[in-house]
């Protein structure tokens, strides 16, 4: 049985039917979606070690969409598949974090080797899990879902993201200038109130006691930090 299996998504059968040949001939198992939506939670169950997408796909999640979704959770190399070199959408995909494209029809042949160069290359890269715990505290990356104590929170795009950058880094201090980079971009870098707005809305939904914050703390002048035990440090 092939240990390293390859997610293919495409609303194509005959598509899927000739990757599923050409890489089980390359002794790779092959797992198959044919919208984003279902190809994300395969990705977050089957952990496979590269994905092929179509950029065009039923339903409301596409190829690009789906790319950035996988990423929450997942650095196994991300393939576009694209009829033709749109070059816009090629650059749409990169951004959403894809690692290469192939263009339909291919050869065989060279698919397999970048397949395998790509494998190789990302092999050792250690990927976060599926799911963030933080005592009663979770972040489901896959369903970009944050609950605490079983019930969901509601967050916004954006205060998801911020939870989430302080998430990977916990137990480390991230400057201001890192976060407002991370999650708003280069020209935020400056936004010390942007930021401090959204803390505070964030310790309005995740702290017992807002005013005395225990999960994301702050260092005066220097940034925030979400620590992952209870207890922390003192805070203003």
């Amino acid at each position: 049985m092939a240990s390293e299996r390859i997610l293919i998504v495409d609303h194509e059968s005959k598509l899927l039917h000739l990757l599923r040949q050409i890489l089980t001939n390359a002794h790779f198992g092959v797992i198959a979606a044919q919208k984003g939506e279902q190809a994300l939670q395969l990705a977050a169950e089957e952990a496979p070690v590269l994905m092929l997408t179509a950029i065009h796909l039923p339903g409301g999640m596409d190829g690009v969409e789906f790319t950035r979704r996988v990423r929450q959770f997942s650095d196994a190399p991300v393939i576009l598949m694209v009829s033709d070199e749109q070059v816009e959408e090629i650059l749409r995909g990169f951004e959403a974090g894809a690692d290469g494209y192939v263009s339909v029809p291919f050869d065989p042949r060279l698919l397999v080797a970048k397949i395998k160069a790509l494998i190789k290359r990302s092999q050792g890269r250690p990927a976060d899990p599926v799911v963030l715990s933080f005592g009663g505290l979770e972040i489901n990356l896959a369903a970009q879902q944050v609950t605490q104590n079983g019930v969901e929170i509601y967050l916004t795009e954006t205060e998801y993201k911020l939870l989430l950058e302080l998430a990977r880094h916990r137990d480390q201090v991230m400057l201001h200038e890192q976060l407002l980079m991370a999650v708003w971009g280069p020209k935020y870098c400056g936004e010390l109130d942007y930021l401090r707005s959204y803390i505070h809305i964030l310790r309005r939904k995740l702290e017992p006691v807002p005013s005395q914050p225990k999960l994301i703390i702050s260092r005066p002048g220097i940034g925030y930090m979400l620590v992952s035990s209870s207890g922390g440090l003192s805070d203003n």
